[in-house]
């Protein structure tokens, strides 16, 4: 397992708690025990629920006065004004000009939205249509004609997406019933029961109208969601049993995963080495994590002074999610785009996203207490500056600017400068250095190789074959990454991926429509099904290696590259006929992480089925007017030019404009295609809702073709941040091996850390440099005054691993439990006992 880094040498305790413990902080009086759901609560204040939740949205007369805060109430003035004129000029089917209702379920989403946003308004305080009764009263007229026209009859509701249908609409109409709630009582007193009969009635993948926690649609962030409308639903109709059990139901969302004691069969949130998973198989912290972690926060706020006890135990898991799960994620303000999901396709990613998790942050250090608020608020002042005008809440705009403007808070990261992170619950790696983070992305049986859905990230292919990404110290990451990465680099050169050289069309482009539609076929395809999940917008692949070990702040990861669910059911004849796939390339790869560099091995390669393959060593995007360089050097010691045959040494990419640049040291000699295009296309061609705005880059790429026949060398590279030309000349003669390089084993050394690492695929004993494991395995050694032994199982399946270091026998001074140290003939034997750790790697300090 990663080691544990606290923040400014604090020592901090982050619980992961199980469905139990969890259950055993929630507050006796206030929330519903486990064992008896149905049972009323007492002692909730149902009144303060809805003044806590109006706070929230709409601010206080103390907080709104604030100067920081006048952006956001002119923000929700201005909004509420445009929705209002929209009403004004709607025509027949539209509550709101452009937004045709009876088809669109996303159309009739935006007008509850419209109206929520229109309601706020009036009940913002210091805002210019507070109190306003005339525009109340056209919400709820709104509201009531909504319901008669296009949401009451529920034979002909609930098409397009469940989501809509389920959370989406359920949400505005909850918030904006507990905005106008006095005006509703006196006015239209029957309009919450109507409401809540049908939003009950929607929650078809409940049960009897409410959540099913075994139901595969009630997990984890959509699990909150759901929860938090039932909570206020509860309070509006001072409903004990609904608020008790949706806070009950929604505590569930704060018990780490355990893959091996599931509860009610559910893999989505978080887990032990800091991973989110939602839809099961899906690396998602950086979008439905997100949102989960909003919603958790909200409903701290929610709750407090509305139930009896406390909440701080539970914030302080909140508090582990943000150290482990998000800080590793975040390099200078930016999400990674390794865990969004379909949302890399989206415009309004990166700097957007760490926004929502700051917000989040600055409330929860209001909710948990000493060095842990410390440990937040540091990290608030660290982080650059978030935009406010995003922020959901005019309380959160102050907590914030109050946290920025404390000049007796020091600035800290969480993280340290040097940190490695194997986030192999969720098949992710993420290694930090000043002046860079490398972020990788694989896959396997356990984890699917990429989410499309609904028309987003269109040609995703590949970005769980082992894609990586280089952030760079103080670029503006939305010149290099985001959207405009996956629109002007090919989907089938990706940097790190090894992609067959073939055509493929999207899913649109393959069937007509956004998924594909066979309800007859037994495995009943249909926009929701769980087939359409497995086989079409996130399926997993085939391997069980992927994973890898850590020691300190140094890393090693490996992959098995296979083929997607939908291949291999394919050649089962499990799939319609009509139904489409494709055939992967074969490659046994590993990445090694150390302080300078990141040392990438790639061996058994092949494109299958008579097809090429080609690795893509680094792409990467640059303004069209940036000062862009390309040098190098070949194995003779010429220089090298861009549409060169010779090997090269090195290759450097230099953008002289941001004063970035990345060194590629090769270890092995093959020719490498490199070189400069100038790309325009749009947006539109990774995301069907994107605007159709072209995006022209100068597009850098490094690549190496594999042929279909003949012998296909194995191959190894270093990727070296920040690099100068006489840096990667020294390579020549510099600290690297590599020790081995095929299907079985993949081992390098460094000789000026000490470190030898190895990663080994086959089973049983195999050599890798002077080390002795037995695979599959993966492996670090560090020299010096003493031994440092770190060892995982990356599939995942094995009881125990074991490796021996040869020479005179080493006694053992410290180990993890699991960890068993022995003499052998010729060496000493390390043994971690693996079964149910889930990956995580096991430490053994040796003398």
């Amino acid at each position: 397992m990663s080691p544990a880094y606290p923040p400014n040498g604090l020592e901090l305790a982050v619980p992961h708690m199980s469905r139990r413990q969890v259950l055993s902080l929630l507050p006796a009086a206030g929330l519903l025990a486990a064992a008896a759901p149905a049972r009323a609560a007492a002692g909730i204040d149902h009144a303060r629920l809805i003044a806590n939740t109006v706070a929230i949205f709409a601010g206080t007369p103390d907080v709104n006065a604030r100067p920081e805060v006048a952006g956001k109430l002119a923000s929700i003035t201005t909004t509420a004004r445009q929705r209002l004129a929209a009403m004004d000029q709607a025509g027949a089917g539209e509550l709101f000009s452009g937004l045709r209702l009876g088809t669109d379920d996303a159309n009739l989403r935006l007008a509850y939205q419209y109206l929520f946003e229109i309601a706020l308004s009036t009940r913002t305080p210091g805002g210019q249509l507070d109190g306003d009764a005339a525009v109340q009263r056209r919400v709820l007229d709104g509201l009531q004609w909504l319901h008669e026209r296009y949401y009451g009859d529920q034979s002909a509701g609930y098409y397009g997406n469940w989501h809509n249908w389920e959370i989406g609409i359920s949400t505005h109409v909850s918030r904006t019933l507990a905005l106008l709630a006095e005006r509703v009582r006196e006015e239209r007193p029957g309009l919450t029961a109507t409401y809540l009969a049908s939003m009950d009635a929607y929650l078809r993948n409940g049960k009897n109208g409410d959540v099913d926690l075994d139901s595969r649609f009630h997990t984890g962030a959509n699990l909150a969601d759901i929860t938090a409308n039932r909570i206020l639903q509860g309070a509006l109709t001072g409903d004990d049993a609904r608020v008790g059990k949706a806070i009950s139901d929604q505590a569930t969302v704060f018990a780490t995963i355990d893959l091996y004691d599931l509860q009610h069969g559910n893999t989505d949130g978080y887990y032990r080495d800091g991973s989110f998973i939602q839809h099961h198989s899906v690396a998602y912290t950086g979008s439905y994590g997100k949102a989960l972690l909003t919603r958790v926060v909200q409903t701290l706020k929610t709750l407090e002074g509305a139930t009896s006890g406390g909440s701080a135990d539970l914030a302080g898991v909140v508090y582990g999610w943000v150290a482990d799960g998000f800080a590793p994620l975040i390099f200078e303000g930016w999400m990674m785009e390794i865990v969004k999901g379909r949302a890399v396709s989206r415009t309004t990613t990166g700097y957007a996203d760490v926004g929502v998790v700051v917000e989040a942050i600055a409330d929860l250090a209001d909710h948990v207490e000493g060095a842990e608020a410390l440990a937040l608020k540091k990290y608030v002042r660290f982080l650059p500056a978030a935009d406010t005008a995003a922020f959901v809440s005019p309380v959160s705009v102050a907590r914030y600017a109050a946290i920025r403007a404390d000049s007796a808070v020091p600035a800290a990261d969480l993280n340290p400068s040097a940190r490695c992170v194997a986030f192999n619950s969720m098949d992710r790696t993420v290694h930090r250095r000043p002046g860079y983070a490398f972020a990788l992305a694989r896959s396997s049986e356990r984890i699917s190789k990429y989410e499309y859905m609904s028309g987003e990230n269109l040609m995703p292919w590949f970005q769980g074959d082992g894609a990586y990404y280089l952030y760079l110290a103080g670029e503006d990451q939305r010149e290099v990454f985001g959207v405009d990465y996956y629109t002007a680099v090919s989907p089938y050169r990706l940097a790190g991926i090894t992609a067959p050289v073939e055509e493929r069309r999207t899913v649109p482009e393959l069937y007509g429509r956004l998924w594909y539609e066979n309800p007859g076929h037994p495995l009943n395809f249909t926009s929701s099904s769980e087939s359409q999940n497995t086989y079409v917008y996130f399926p997993k692949a085939g391997n069980a290696f992927s994973g890898g070990a850590t020691l300190g702040a140094y890393g090693a990861a490996g992959m098995v590259q296979s083929d997607d669910a939908a291949y291999t059911a394919k050649q089962a004849g499990i799939l319609p006929d009509d139904f489409v796939v494709y055939r992967n390339a074969r490659a046994t790869k590993s990445w090694f992480m150390l302080d300078d560099e990141i040392v990438v091995l790639a061996a058994g390669v092949s494109g299958q089925g008579g097809r090429a393959a080609v690795t893509t060593v680094d792409s990467r995007i640059a303004a069209p007017g940036d000062a862009v360089a390309l040098t190098g050097e070949s194995w003779g010691g010429r220089a090298w030019q861009p549409g060169d045959t010779t090997p090269p040494r090195w290759l450097r990419y230099a953008n002289g404009t941001r004063a970035t640049a990345i060194g590629y040291a090769f270890l092995t000699r093959q020719p490498v295609a490199a070189g400069l295009e100038t790309v325009t296309r749009s947006r539109r061609v990774v995301r069907t809702s994107n605007p159709d705005t072209g995006v022209t880059k100068n597009v850098f790429t490094a690549s190496i073709t594999h042929p279909a026949t003949g012998d296909v060398p194995a191959l190894a590279y270093a990727l070296v941040p920040n690099a100068t030309e006489a840096r990667l000349r020294r390579y020549a003669d510099g600290p690297l091996t590599v020790l081995a390089n095929d299907r079985h084993v993949q081992a390098v050394r460094h000789k000026t850390l000490g470190i030898v690492a190895a990663n080994v695929f086959s089973d049983g004993p195999r050599q890798a440099g002077h080390l002795l494991v037995d695979g599959p395995a993966s492996v670090i050694v560090r020299s010096g005054e003493r031994t440092v032994v770190a060892l995982s199982d990356p599939t995942m399946n094995r009881d125990r691993v074991t490796v021996v270091l040869p020479g005179a026998p080493l006694r053992l001074e410290k180990a993890d439990e699991g960890v068993t140290v022995r003499r052998v003939p010729g060496g000493t034997l390390v043994q971690a006992t693996t079964r149910h750790a889930h990956g995580r790697t096991f430490t053994a300090t040796l003398r």
